[in-house]
C-alpha cells in the first residue's frame, strides 16, 4: 500500500521534515543571528502552486524542491545578500504520497546545501492542492544593497546569461515531438551535447534554475579593488518574469527609459531552433530564466562581463520614460484575463 500523507498524519510528517532542518528547529521559532552593524536583512516570499508553477507532467518532486527553493535564492541574489536561512510551509490533500513530498525537500535541501544556507522552519497544513509556501531571508551590506529604483541617465546594462532557453526547456517537456528539431550537436554552457543529452540539458534550465552568487561575488570583488562612491552604482532585479520585464521594471522605478542594443542581444541556437521566427520573444518574453539584469557604469560593466562567463551589455540607460523596441508586458499575469 502507497503511505500517504492521511496514513502518515502530522507528527510522522514533521518526522520526516525534521532530517531536511537545521538544528535551530523544534521552538515555536527560529532564533536568527544578530546583523551585524554595516548589514542590512532583506527578505523574500514567494508561493509555489501544483498545475500552476509546476506539474507531475514536467516536474519530477525533487525538482519541485529545488524549484522552490531556486525561485526565492534568485531574489536575494537579485540583491546582492548572500542568503541565512530559508522557511517552508506546505499544504498538502490527504492523498498524497509520502514519496512525493520527501522528494520534495530533497530537492530543497540539495539546493539550500549547494548555496550555503539551511531550512530553519515552516508549516504544514491541508490543502485542496499542492501548495508551497517559502520565505527567505538574506544579508547584505548596507552600502551594497541592489534595487530598481537608482538606474540613472548613462548606465549600461547588463545580464548575466542566456534568456529563453527556460522556455525551451519548458516547450520541450510539454511538446515531444520538438526533440526532432534538435538533431544537430550544440553548446550548451561549456559542453557540445547532442540527442537526448541535448534535449536534458536543455530541459534542465527550466527544470533547476541557478540563482546568479557567483555573479554578485564577482561584482563585490570588482568593487572592492576599487573606490566607488558611497552612492552605490549598480541597480537591478533578477529576470524571473522576462527579461522584458525586468528592463521595464527597473525604468519605472528609475523614472528613466533604455535603449536596446538588438545586435548585441544573444539568442541560443536551441531557442532559434525551437522557437523559429518566435525566438526574439520567448528571449524576452519566455520568463523563468532567473539571471539577474543589472544597471551600473560603463567601466564598471566591461569589468563585470569580461571576469562573467556569459553576462553581455545589452543597453543603455537613456533620459525620458521610453523604452526602446519593447512591448510592455510580463511572462506570465497571474490575474490576466
Amino acid at each position: 500500500m502507497t503511505a500517504t500523507v492521511k496514513s502518515l498524519g502530522e507528527q510522522g510528517l514533521l518526522k520526516i521534515f525534521r532530517q531536511y532542518c537545521s538544528a535551530v528547529v523544534g521552538d515555536d521559532a527560529a532564533p536568527m543571528g544578530a546583523t551585524l552593524p554595516d548589514r542590512q536583512m532583506v527578505a523574500t516570499t514567494d508561493m509555489l502552486i501544483d498545475g500552476v508553477h509546476f506539474s507531475d507532467r514536467t516536474t519530477s518532486p525533487e525538482d519541485v524542491g529545488w524549484r522552490a527553493a531556486a525561485v526565492n535564492l534568485s531574489d536575494l541574489a537579485a540583491m546582492g545578500a548572500k542568503p541565512w536561512g530559508l522557511v517552508m510551509s506546505v499544504g498538502l490533500p490527504p492523498d498524497t504520497e509520502i514519496a512525493w513530498i520527501e522528494g520534495v525537500y530533497r530537492g530543497f535541501s540539495e539546493c539550500l546545501q549547494t548555496y550555503g544556507t539551511e531550512l530553519v522552519g515552516g508549516d504544514t497544513v491541508r490543502s485542496p492542492v499542492r501548495t508551497l509556501s517559502v520565505t527567505a531571508f538574506g544579508q547584505v551590506p548596507k552600502t551594497q544593497v541592489i534595487q530598481r529604483h537608482t538606474a540613472r541617465v548613462g548606465d549600461v546594462i547588463v545580464m548575466t546569461g542566456l534568456h529563453g532557453l527556460s522556455k525551451a526547456g519548458l516547450e520541450l517537456l510539454l511538446k515531444e515531438e520538438l526533440k526532432e528539431e534538435l538533431l544537430v550537436p550544440m553548446l550548451i554552457g561549456n559542453q557540445i551535447l547532442a540527442g537526448e543529452d541535448l534535449v536534458q540539458a536543455i530541459c534542465h534550465y527550466h527544470q533547476r534554475p541557478i540563482p546568479r552568487f557567483d555573479a554578485i561575488a564577482i561584482l563585490h570583488k570588482i568593487l572592492n579593488q576599487q573606490n566607488h562612491p558611497t552612492d552605490f552604482p549598480v541597480s537591478g532585479m533578477d529576470s524571473s518574469d522576462g527579461l522584458a520585464d525586468a528592463i521595464a521594471q527597473i525604468c519605472r522605478a528609475s523614472k528613466v527609459g533604455a535603449k536596446i542594443h538588438w545586435r548585441s542581444l544573444p539568442i541560443h541556437r536551441a531557442v532559434r531552433a525551437l522557437a523559429g521566427d518566435r525566438a526574439l520573444e520567448w528571449v524576452l518574453y519566455g520568463g523563468e530564466d532567473f539571471e539577474l539584469v543589472l544597471c551600473m557604469p560603463l567601466s564598471l560593466a566591461e569589468k563585470f562581463v569580461n571576469q562573467l562567463s556569459g553576462a553581455v551589455i545589452i543597453g543603455e540607460i537613456i533620459d525620458g520614460d521610453r523604452i526602446d523596441g519593447l512591448e510592455m508586458r510580463s511572462a506570465f499575469q497571474h490575474f490576466a484575463p
